[in-house]
């Protein structure tokens, strides 16, 4: 990490994404999404994965979502930044999230 930090495989991964269009990627591409931490980078991410489920990453992309102004009663607000991996397995591994 450029920060100088040394992050844990779970403090990385904050949560899986699972969503419509997750299951869909996971079942026909062996492509799983995660939400990260803002500073992990991909080889933090791949060794994060790998260590925790025990399975092989083929490739990792990222991308970093901007927050968006909302209304929050009568004021407004700000949703926050973060950063989504999209990891791809190996065809003989899997991740089982139920």
């Amino acid at each position: 990490m450029s920060s100088g930090i040394e992050l844990e495989p779970y403090q990385v991964i904050l949560r899986p994404l699972v969503t419509e269009k997750g299951t869909h990627l996971s079942e026909k591409r062996h492509q799983y999404q995660f939400e990260v931490v803002m500073s992990a980078n991909k080889g933090d991410i791949k060794k994060a994965v790998e260590t925790l489920w025990n399975v092989r990453v083929e490739d990792v992309r990222t991308q970093v979502y901007k927050g968006k102004p909302r209304r929050f009663k009568m004021r407004m607000g700000h949703t926050g930044e973060w950063k989504k991996a999209i990891v791809k397995l190996h065809k003989e591994d899997h991740i089982a999230f139920f």
